[in-house]
């Protein structure tokens, strides 16, 4: 199957809120790949997970955002408080994201450490790119956790320190390990591997806004 075309938006149908927990501070939730975090540009790109929360619970507000093929957990806040609260959390670095993806290749050396500068690449965005003079810091951990020799592919955990738009995807590419699926970076054979972007957010850990009480949500890959 291929990946669907970057220029269409098809979200998937909406068939109810996968809450992993709730209380009245915060919301963590699965975002399913192919659904927009927020509202993109333009009326064809108004269904978003924002959207279908917030229709069913109204004080949720977005904190931070999954790219739309991007699947996993996501952070929402309840109410203007915790929203501000949570934001200073995501600003001190004080949320640990944790990401699994199927990357083309294998890792070699297994383990290491991604330092780039990124900025949007204009004239193809929503593309961005490395820019050593203009671009703002970035910083990725990863390590290998198997190979599948079979496939030719790598699975990896990618531990971001910052949290530059798109990412996880440009530092796969700069490191020559393109994210399976990929249809904004990945060409030819690595594109068409998978039907969709093999990467997902598997764990979000934090103290509560509140009680201080530490926090650790995971989610499986559905890959």
């Amino acid at each position: 199957m291929k990946p669907a075309d970057p220029g269409t938006y098809q979200p998937p149908p909406d068939t109810g809120l996968d809450i992993i927990y709730q209380d009245e501070a915060l919301l963590i939730l699965n975002k399913p790949s192919g659904l927009l975090s927020v509202p993109g540009r333009g009326v064809d790109k108004q269904d978003c997970l924002a959207r279908r929360v917030q229709a069913r619970i109204a004080d949720a507000m977005i904190v931070h955002r999954l790219d739309m093929d991007t699947s996993g957990i996501m952070i929402m806040a309840r109410g203007a408080d915790m929203h501000r609260a949570l934001n200073r959390l995501f600003q001190q670095r004080e949320i640990g994201k944790r990401y699994i993806a199927l990357v083309a290749g294998r890792l070699d050396p297994p383990t290491g450490t991604i330092r780039l500068p990124l900025i949007t690449d204009w004239p193809n965005r929503p593309r961005q790119k490395v820019d050593h003079r203009l671009g703002k810091p970035s910083v990725t951990h990863y390590r290998l956790l198997s190979y599948q020799p079979e496939q030719v592919c790598s699975r990896v955990e990618l531990i971001p320190e910052t949290g530059r738009s798109h990412q996880l995807r440009v530092h796969m590419l700069a490191l020559g390990h393109v994210i399976l699926g990929d249809n904004l970076y990945a060409e030819g054979e690595n594109r068409q591997r998978a039907p969709r972007l093999l990467l997902h957010a598997s764990e979000l850990s934090l103290r509560h806004p509140l009680t201080g009480e530490p926090l650790r949500f995971t989610s499986e890959p559905p890959f």
